[in-house]
């Protein structure tokens, strides 16, 4: 962030909202791929439960059908011309009121899809209705990776959460989210997500109780606490034994970023207070005012790109290190809710050969048991590989922006210093015409 006091909150405009890029990129990921999702979706389908990906056995279901298509055209177009829904948020505006005060902003929707009544939204959401949303999300499917929200509280070098550059970077977070979360094959389909993007009076429906879970949410709610898991299969615990270890980077890269910052800061002050002395000095100085005063500009120059590169640390750069320290706390909590399933398994097959029952037959629990271990297998897998995918094109985007501020950073503290040399090259030649 700049040094100086922060700006007032202004409102935005409309932005446009066909210019998405799609996150997904046709890179393998590190981990071993997953299984063909649609096969395992299909087998597992034809058995008479609820799906854990939140697809209830009755087959009008709009997430039934068409979300497995969906994902099939996103993985296959990348160029996003088979999307159907488009969202943004943009236009923040300031609320005063005598109880309290809060941003407010606008969700704009473009959809072709069906489940919506019109083909264009717009409405307006506070934070606390993001945060309704993502929860919502997270107890209707369970057995995905909810990407995460910007964290509530001011964030760290922040001091007003008012302030223009605290809730641009909030709402560039929130844009985000939501994108996620309409790229998404399965959570794109959720009916919470429906009502976030068209309802009016969003507290209308809020006030309306807590929806019905799903029976896998509740299984995974509620499962047996007491039985303790024998061990994750190797895939899934590569999958944490990596989120341990891209947390200690990211920490990593995060403390020194903020001393980086915090040096830049401290040198810009002095840099401020150094050139006003050469231009001070210029005015009892005749032979040498052009290049003291010269000298001075230059380092006026310098100061502007070193603010412009510390701003854009504090606001592109931190922020995605921090999306993704929160993704990967969701990941581990996909991770947990798997292995509580994975319990409740082993749990029953340990009872079944306790009691020695005739093996003509799986007991029907078990069975079901197991096809909810299957089921989440296979979303979590899924949901990683395109975690993975969006996670390399998120940082090849960031570091590509971070070598070209760092270029233009010091392409322009080389102009400046350049444009002083001609100056002290006169005064060199006067001199010895001169002598």
């Amino acid at each position: 962030m700049s040094a100086g006091t922060p700006k007032s909150l202004p409102s935005s405009g409309q932005k446009s909202i066909q210019d998405i890029s799609h996150p997904l990129s046709a890179e393998d990921s590190v981990l071993t791929p997953s299984p063909d999702l649609g096969n395992n979706t299909a087998s597992i389908g034809e058995k008479d439960l609820s799906l854990p990906n939140g697809t209830p056995v009755d087959t009008s279901s709009p997430a039934s059908s068409s979300s497995l298509l969906n994902r099939l055209q996103l993985d296959d177009d990348l160029d996003g011309e088979t999307r159907d829904l488009f969202v943004s948020v943009d236009d923040p505006k300031k609320h005063v009121s005598t109880m309290e005060t809060y941003i407010t902003y606008r969700v704009s929707t473009k959809t072709t899809r069906t489940e919506f009544d019109l083909p264009e939204y717009s409405v307006r959401r506070r934070y606390q209705d993001f945060d309704w949303l993502r929860n919502k999300l997270e107890e209707s499917q369970p057995t995905h990776l909810i990407p995460p929200l910007p964290e509530k509280f001011v964030m760290k070098g922040v001091v007003d959460r008012f302030s223009e550059e605290f809730v641009e970077t909030r709402r560039k977070a929130l844009d985000k989210f939501l994108k996620r979360v309409a790229d998404h094959p399965v959570l794109s389909f959720n009916e919470h997500f429906n009502v976030f993007l068209s309802a009016k009076d969003l507290n209308a429906y809020k006030r309306q109780g807590l929806a019905l879970l799903t029976k896998m949410g509740e299984s995974v709610k509620y499962v047996t606490g007491g039985y303790k898991l024998r061990g994750r299969p190797l895939e899934f615990a590569a999958m944490g034994d990596y989120l341990d270890v891209f947390t200690q980077k990211l920490g990593t890269i995060d403390r020194i970023a903020q001393r980086i910052i915090k040096e830049q800061s401290e040198y810009l002050v002095e840099l401020r207070e150094y050139g006003p002395v050469y231009s001070g000095w210029a005015a009892s100085e005749g032979d040498l005012q052009e290049p003291l005063e010269g000298v001075s500009g230059c380092i006026a120059n310098c100061s502007t790109a070193l603010e412009e590169l510390t701003e854009d640390m504090s606001e592109d750069f931190l922020p995605v290190l921090r999306e993704y320290v929160l993704y990967i706390e969701s990941m581990k909590n996909v991770l947990k809710k798997r292995d509580q399933v994975q319990a409740e398994y082993e749990a029953k097959l340990e009872a079944v050969a306790f009691r020695k029952e005739e093996r003509t037959g799986m007991p029907t629990d078990v069975e079901k048991c197991q096809d909810r271990v299957e089921c989440f297998n296979a979303d979590l897998k899924a949901d990683w590989d395109r975690w993975q995918n969006n996670k390399r094109q998120d940082f090849r985007q960031l570091l590509t922006g971070m070598a070209d501020k760092n270029i233009q950073y010091y392409e322009k503290c080389l102009a400046a210093w350049e444009s002083i040399i001609p100056l002290l090259q006169e005064k060199q030649d006067v001199k010895s015409d001169t002598n």
